[in-house]
């Protein structure tokens, strides 16, 4: 993941002045230097660090922080926040137009993953903001670059304009009366990218500009390249005059200096940011929240909107009265299931939450393939055997097996995974107590989570690990 090693070695300076009740001038100007270094081998480019390194300890050796009883956390507090303003400050939203549809021209390098991304902000906009996308394809030199926005717009969904392999401009300007004549309210232009920026491509580029007049053109640009991504920013902006960036493969090893630099470099800001493969991992950009992340603080925020996107309350609702009276079934486990499929990719979720844990669960390698035969089984089971799993004898099990071509050594273990959760429900919701009245060793309310699991090794939904958790 991005920014996995500039993490730890901020963490590991900001440790250092922890460990001192009093920071003395030259306590801070270490812990820059410290900084410093690890800004710069994160690929932020040297202007951007320099200047950086100096607003911090101009605030930082102030008497304010020096006197403070806490002041390691001053400092720590100091870098947020100009991490945030080094990004951006607040997250920047798309512009609109006040009549007829918004156009918004995808532009960038080729390999930066432009017809992917452009699907998957069209996607993004429509769930989010009840948008009506449109898809143009005006690539028209790639090969296949048409067929790909076809099969990724298919797979969302989304309305496809194409005219085959005609001219660029005029695409543009069909597809642009095709969304007013059918009440499209977005249109995204997929247009051509060169392995590097040269005048034909920025003339085709401005022509296009001039004949639909976007509201926003975002450069998309791959934060892996590193260095090479904001001067990519910075070509396309003087050429072209850009809006904003979108900032792909953020889930890579890339090191992360891009997206301190660009803002920096070119004055543009990220807009979005792609945070893996699948077609839902997009997201707005938002400073503050990836400042916090970069110091180890996770990113509750972001998790929370996940949760609540996936959150069915209806579904809720029913689940907790069902809870109340313990009648916590296998059809419900399979529904908690899916939702937690929803959420998105897990190993990047556990990695927005604060502190060590967050940083330690980041490294953890979860199989989701595991959820996906988990829920095949449950989907072999008759209704009747969801809703009173007791009567799964050894030959209903065998068919239940075959029926999801698994072994039955794979449905007992589903069966005691939802009994153990079933068990840690009904502790939770205050059914845990024994027949004395006495609440169970759980401590207060008869709260008493399960032991073990049943996976050994692998936590209770058979996680595997990439790296031990210390």
């Amino acid at each position: 993941m991005a920014f996995e090693g500039l993490t730890e070695k901020l963490g590991a300076a900001f440790k250092r002045l922890r460990g001192k009740g009093r920071l003395t001038e030259k306590d801070v100007r270490d812990a820059m230097r410290e900084v410093r270094l690890a800004l710069l081998e994160a690929d932020v480019s040297y202007k951007v660090v320099k200047d950086f390194v100096a607003a911090v300890t101009e605030r930082c050796v102030g008497k304010d922080v020096l006197d403070s009883l806490t002041p390691a956390q001053q400092v720590v507090k100091i870098v947020n926040e100009e991490l945030t303003k080094l990004m951006g400050g607040a997250a920047a939203k798309l512009s609109t137009a006040p009549n007829g549809p918004t156009v918004v021209m995808m532009v960038g390098l080729q390999g930066a993953g432009k017809t992917t991304t452009t699907a998957k902000l069209a996607g993004m906009l429509r769930k989010q903001n009840g948008r009506r996308p449109l898809l143009a394809a005006c690539d028209v030199y790639r090969p296949a670059a048409i067929e790909q926005l076809r099969v990724v717009g298919g797979q969302l969904g989304l309305p496809v304009f194409d005219e085959g392999q005609g001219d660029p401009v005029k695409i543009a300007e069909h597809a642009l009366k095709e969304a007013k004549d059918r009440g499209y309210d977005l249109i995204l232009l997929d247009t051509a990218g060169r392995l590097h920026v040269d005048e034909k491509l920025m003339d085709e580029l401005r022509r296009m500009k001039a004949a639909v007049k976007p509201q926003e053109i975002l450069l998309v640009v791959d934060a892996m390249t590193g260095q090479d991504a904001v001067n990519a920013a910075t070509a396309f902006d003087d050429a072209l005059g850009i809006d904003g960036v979108v900032l792909t493969k953020l889930d890579g090893d890339a090191r992360g200096g891009a997206a301190l630099s660009i803002r920096a470099a070119t004055g543009k800001p990220i807009k979005f940011v792609g945070t893996g493969e699948k077609l839902d991992m997009i997201e707005p950009f938002h400073p503050d929240r990836m400042a916090s992340r970069i110091l180890g603080m996770g990113d509750i925020l972001s998790l929370i909107e996940k949760a609540e996107a996936a959150y069915d309350e209806k579904q809720a609702a029913k689940l907790e009265a069902k809870l109340r009276k313990n009648q916590f079934t296998l059809q419900d486990y399979y529904e908690q299931l899916q939702q937690m499929r929803n959420m998105g990719n897990l190993s990047s979720l556990l990695g927005m939450l604060p502190g060590q844990i967050g940083r330690q669960l980041q490294g953890v390698d979860i199989d989701e393939k595991q959820f996906v035969r988990m829920e095949a089984v449950i989907q072999s089971m008759t209704p009747e055997e969801r809703e009173n799993p007791q009567i799964l004898g050894a030959s209903r099990k065998r068919r239940i097996a075959a029926g999801c071509g698994q072994d039955v050594t794979n449905v007992n273990l589903l069966l005691k995974q939802y009994e153990m959760l079933k068990e840690f429900t009904r502790q939770m919701t205050g059914g845990g107590r024994k027949k004395s009245g006495k609440p169970n060793k759980g401590g207060k309310g008869g709260f008493a989570p399960p032991r073990g699991g049943g996976n050994p090794g692998g936590g209770m939904y058979g996680f595997g690990r990439k790296k031990r958790l210390k």
